[in-house]
Formats: structure tokens, C-alpha cells, sequence
């Protein structure tokens, strides 16, 4: 049977790809816990998912082309594991483009990529730049019961985490602590409407690092016939002796609605095993009256090995100027506050 297998891939000439220098990797996240939410007009209590961080599967691979090239492959399928149900995507990087239905989407990565001393090009579906600063930023990484408000309630629509269609790039370092990453992702409309531009735009990305310090600038503009979509933020974090501190500032704009957020962050050791994570966030538009939501989180998570871990989170949201910011499924009257708390496992393979 090996002799014929052998066989067949000599048939088709890839024999040198075969025995060329490779990998291919199954990998994945499951993440599950309880919550509850309160608010003055709905609590609500439920299996969750995702409280430390979102669960996915995925696969990976590289090949090894010689003389310093690779080529590299990334699915990355999120999961609701509560469910058992998968994610949807955006395949037009707008509103109507949603797709899933609770099957198999690789809506995280679907990513073919070609890397050597010139950089890295990629090709597919990836997160849009800007919107790695709020992950440098933010402690709870951007889930469960504490992720920062300024996130979980941003205005820029379908594209603010990742793009379909698209074509990203990352320089080599520069200067020994600087990286640039630039994408410019399509739409790809029917031709001669007015919409035809909807879903294509362009992010950037500076990024600089060294032992202590990393620090971002992140832009980026979508195309939209009823208003383009604009992100812009700055953000950092600095390893101090005893924690790590963070923060940001972003700006975001679709159409005429505008808004502005800001994050602090600390994530501190307390032994071998546990840390704290404290965070205050903020997000406030131009609305009328300016609706404005703060909010207060502290979290713990302990170390079970290399794969495992508990955790547990306690935020609470004010609001104030018409908003009403809701935490873990509850609802809330306008001006009025919400607390959310969560603990969980996560397993990751």
C-alpha cells in the first residue's frame, strides 16, 4: 500500500512537496462557565461560553520552500460550545452578507500566506488591523462578563474585527522594534450601483515593541453608500516590575454617528498560578444627550497546568445620558446600572 501511494503521488509531481519540510496542526479552544446579569428590568441566568476567551477549532500549517520562504495556511472556526452550534460571516464585509446558520464557518481565519525576510503577505479572511489594539489593551481579552465597553458596544459595524476578501501584509522589523501591517479588503459588489463600493475598504497599523513596551496606532475606513465607517485608536502596554499596565484611546465614526472610548488596564501576578485583572472602560457617542456607559471589572484567574485554567469576573456598568448598557443578557432602563458575573473553565488542545 505504501509502495502505491508512493506510486500515485509521483503521478501527479509531488513527490518535492511531500518530503519538503512541513507541519500541520489541529488546534482549539473550549471555553464554558455560568453567568448572571442584572439589570433593572431583566436578570438573567445561563450556561455560558467564552468567558476568558472565545472557542474556537482550527488548523495550521506550514511548508518550508527553502532559502528563507514559507507558505502557511490558518482555518479558524469559532463555536458557540454551550450549543454546540458554529459561528456566522460576513462574506461582503456588510450587513447582508451574514452567513452561518449555526454550521461550520471558518469565520475567525481562512487564511493562505507566503512569509520571508521581505515580510509576510496574506490572503483571505483575518482581523482588520486596528482592531488588534483593543486586544494589546485590553486584560480580559475582550470577553465574557468584562470585556471593555468600548468594544462590545463599538459603531463600526460588520468590519471591525475582521474583513473577507482580503489582502494583508506585515513588514519585517524595522529599525530592530517597528512593524507595519497594512490590508485592504473588497466588497466585491455587482458592478454599476451605487453600493458597488460597499464592504471595501483599508486598515494600518504601526506597531512598536521592545522588552517592556508595545505600543499601536491603528486606522482604518470602509465604504458604505449610507456612511463610511472610520476607526482610529492608540494603544499600549508596559510590563512593570510587579504588573502590566495598559490602556487606550479610539475614535470611531459611521455615517454621522460619532464615538470616542478609552480603556485602563492592569493585569497583576499573585503567585506562581493566579493573577488579577482590573479594568475601567469607557464609551460615549454623539447621540442626543451623549449616551455614556462606564465600567468597572475585576477578574481572577488561576492556573490549573499548561492547558487549563478557572476564572471568575465581576463587572458593573453606569450609564448615564440615555444609555443603557446591559451586561451578560440582561436589560436595563435608560440612566440606569447592570452588574454581570461570571466563572468559568477553559481547556484549550
Amino acid at each position: 500500500m505504501k509502495k502505491l501511494m508512493l506510486t500515485v503521488i509521483s503521478a501527479f509531481g509531488l513527490v518535492g512537496g511531500v518530503s519538503a519540510q512541513s507541519s500541520v496542526s489541529l488546534y482549539g479552544i473550549i471555553d464554558l462557565g455560568v453567568s448572571l446579569g442584572t439589570g433593572s428590568l431583566e436578570n438573567k441566568s445561563q450556561v455560558s461560553r467564552g468567558g476568558y476567551q472565545s472557542s474556537r477549532l482550527g488548523f495550521r500549517g506550514v511548508e518550508d520552500l527553502g532559502n528563507g520562504v514559507t507558505v502557511g495556511f490558518n482555518l479558524e472556526s469559532g463555536f458557540s460550545a454551550d450549543e454546540g452550534t458554529g459561528g456566522s460571516t460576513s462574506t461582503n464585509n456588510q450587513d447582508n452578507g451574514n452567513i452561518g446558520n449555526g454550521g461550520l464557518t471558518f469565520n475567525r481565519a481562512s487564511i493562505l500566506s507566503i512569509k520571508g525576510s521581505w515580510g509576510e503577505l496574506r490572503a483571505g479572511r483575518d482581523t482588520v488591523p486596528q482592531y488588534n489594539n483593543f486586544g494589546l489593551a485590553d486584560p480580559m481579552l475582550l470577553v465574557g462578563a468584562g470585556a471593555a465597553v468600548n468594544y462590545t458596544n463599538i459603531i463600526t459595524g460588520p468590519v471591525n474585527t475582521r474583513a473577507s476578501n482580503g489582502l494583508y501584509y506585515f513588514t519585517p522589523k524595522l529599525l530592530n522594534s517597528l512593524v507595519v501591517h497594512l490590508a485592504h479588503y473588497r466588497g466585491e459588489n455587482v458592478g454599476g450601483t451605487a453600493a458597488k463600493d460597499d464592504g471595501t475598504g483599508s486598515g494600518i497599523r504601526l506597531i512598536y515593541q521592545d522588552a517592556k513596551l508595545t505600543a499601536g496606532f491603528g486606522w482604518g475606513r470602509t465604504n458604505y453608500l449610507a456612511g463610511d465607517a472610520l476607526q482610529r485608536n492608540v494603544a499600549m502596554a508596559y510590563e512593570l516590575p510587579w504588573f502590566k499596565l495598559s490602556g487606550m484611546l479610539n475614535w470611531d465614526k459611521r455615517g454621522t454617528l460619532a464615538a470616542r472610548g478609552g480603556l485602563v488596564g492592569a493585569l497583576v501576578p499573585v503567585s506562581s498560578a493566579g493573577a488579577v485583572r482590573m479594568t475601567y472602560s469607557m464609551h460615549k457617542t454623539n447621540q442626543p444627550n451623549e449616551p455614556k456607559a462606564q465600567k468597572f471589572a475585576v477578574s481572577y484567574v488561576h492556573t490549573l497546568s499548561k492547558r487549563t485554567l478557572i476564572y471568575t469576573t465581576l463587572a458593573h456598568v453606569k450609564n448615564s445620558g440615555g444609555s443603557k448598557v446591559a451586561l451578560m443578557g440582561a436589560v436595563t432602563e435608560a440612566n440606569r446600572p447592570s452588574s454581570g458575573f461570571d466563572i468559568g473553565l477553559r481547556h484549550s488542545f
